[in-house]
């Protein structure tokens, strides 16, 4: 795993990072680190009362048209930091009482941030990502990880590709999410937190209902009941200049429509508000 002949992601762009190639991430042979916070709006079950210490990482190696964190996804965006100084930036999170570390948005920075989680850190890591990855650097972060946040965004790969660039994402997601499952096992809880396995994020899209039910059908028959939880997002809020229907929020009726898959498949986890929809819950960065 290295920045020389970089392979880390799906896209295997093979470009020499550390000569000052540019991949699809566009992003230079060492970590961005665009915001370090105690982030209080993660899932309760993992930000706790302490919040979540997130460390946004610069630059996306999935490029969503609809990103709420365009800001700093798409590009080289953030401060450098070797990791010395990234292990320093965690361990004054967890100092400031944060009940993990939240990396999100790391895979194209592996090389630098696998070194900074050694010695293990007395909170559990979590790894915050697309769901957009390869088997191959899942396996390499054994040990590293507690718990594992993917997305699962599409079961569509027409939709993948228009909106993601990547029609191939929902198999590959699927393989990252079950190496995931495979490396760290059930969810285990200590109390009201999570302290190791898969929590899956689905965003419901506007208009995409159908999109939405074959992820959850995927879900829910590759995973028991409580092996994984799912976390069912509405927080879809228009960014720029899109298309219909992806210019406006989920309406009720399609939250509820996805709400009953999740029923069906018996799936457990949490879900979100209405009032989630807001750019006011977006980090400024």
């Amino acid at each position: 795993m290295d920045y020389a002949h970089c392979e880390l992601c799906p896209r295997r762009c093979g470009v020499d990072r550390t000569a000052g190639e540019l991949g699809f991430c566009r992003c230079p042979d060492g970590a961005l680190v665009a915001k370090a916070m105690r982030h209080a709006w993660e899932e309760p079950a993992l930000a706790g009362e302490g919040g979540s210490g997130a460390i946004f990482f610069g630059g996306c190696t999935l490029g969503c048209r609809y990103c709420q964190n365009r800001a700093i996804s798409g590009g080289p965006v953030g401060t450098p930091m070797d990791p010395q100084a990234l292990r320093a930036c965690m361990e004054e999170l967890i100092q400031q009482g944060a009940e993990n570390i939240d990396l999100v948005t790391p895979t194209h920075f592996l090389p630098t941030i696998l070194p900074a989680l050694t010695p293990k850190l007395p909170v559990p890591v979590v790894y915050n990502c697309g769901g957009y990855e390869r088997v191959e650097t899942i396996r390499e972060l054994d040990g590293a990880v507690d718990i594992y946040l993917p997305d699962l965004k599409y079961a569509d790969g027409a939709l993948a590709q228009r909106l993601s660039g990547a029609g191939d994402y929902f198999d590959t997601a699927c393989r990252a999410i079950e190496a995931m499952f495979d490396q760290v096992g059930p969810v285990v809880w200590r109390g009201d937190r999570v302290v190791r396995g898969v929590v899956v994020r689905h965003l419901i899209l506007p208009g995409q209902v159908e999109n939405s039910l074959r992820v959850l059908d995927y879900l829910g028959s590759h995973f028991r009941p409580g092996e994984i939880l799912l976390s069912l997002m509405r927080q879809y809020t228009p960014m720029g200049s899109l298309p219909a229907p992806m210019d406006r929020t989920v309406t009720e009726e399609e939250y509820q429509a996805v709400l009953s898959w999740v029923y069906l498949n018996r799936l457990e986890g949490f879900t979100q508000e209405a009032a989630a929809a807001d750019r006011r819950f977006i980090p400024d960065f």
